[in-house]
């Protein structure tokens, strides 16, 4: 009888049209870092392959400006700066929760069919296989500007109209917080908790136990859906995370 042969990904080659090949043994390949600088590639096509790339400083240019603009419109519509304030605060509260969601049931979905795999690849699995790759740790602001439409429409669910741009605000405020934080916990080095608390909490996640601690800005979430990691180790840090 003849045994199928094990497929084998080629780092030198583009990498997303050929995890899908790697089926079920997809997610243990997926989940065993590469610790580098250098990211991969991901397409043969320059131009697919550029749009795989987002700097940090993206983030807050690109979408502060949008927060502004829906903290205007409350106030243009009637909302006080309390109310605004009070919108923001309840926002970035929300987020949080969508944060976690996200990650936990989307992002650490489990895959084994060739295309659930290239989409899995594409949308979290690049940054578990290369965790310190800084052009593909950020959101692209494409996909982002597609997320928010059902963010909008969740934002004129929970509020009346007055209040929806600020709330979607303060939502899309939390949300260029978490990119951020989520740069930096890979790429900074904090000496003072919160921050120093995070990094570690989130090494954890990506070299330790890929299967808890989903939370990036907080814990919070984590300890309420139990799924807390274990106390943490103490924690060295590499040069080779930076």
């Amino acid at each position: 009888m003849m045994v199928a042969k094990k497929f084998t990904v080629d780092l030198n080659k583009a990498l997303v049209f050929q995890v899908g090949h790697l089926g079920e043994a997809y997610q243990e390949w997926v989940h065993q870092p590469i610790v580098s600088k250098e990211g991969p590639r991901f397409f043969k096509n320059d131009f697919l392959e550029l749009l795989t790339r987002t700097v940090w400083w993206a983030i807050p240019t690109i979408w502060l400006p949008v927060v502004c603009w829906s903290l205007e419109t409350s106030f243009h519509l009637g909302q006080s700066l309390s109310e605004i304030a009070l919108l923001v605060l309840a926002g970035i509260f929300i987020w949080t929760l969508i944060e976690y969601i996200l990650h936990r049931f989307l992002f650490h979905i489990k895959t084994k069919s060739y295309w659930a795999n290239t989409a899995h690849y594409l949308l979290h699995g690049c940054h578990h296989k290369h965790p310190m790759d800084g052009l593909r740790l950020v959101f692209p602001p494409a996909v982002a500007a597609i997320l928010c439409i059902p963010f909008w429409g969740l934002a004129k669910l929970l509020a009346k109209p007055t209040a929806a741009p600020a709330l979607f605000g303060g939502g899309l405020l939390g949300y260029v917080i978490y990119d951020c934080t989520h740069y930096y916990l890979h790429h900074g080095r904090p000496s003072r908790n919160p921050a120093k608390h995070l990094k570690r909490y989130h090494m954890n996640h990506h070299f330790r136990i890929q299967t808890m601690g989903f939370g990036i800005t907080s814990s919070m979430w984590d300890g309420v859906f139990r799924t807390l990691p274990p106390a943490l180790k103490a924690w060295t840090d590499s040069p080779t995370l930076y």
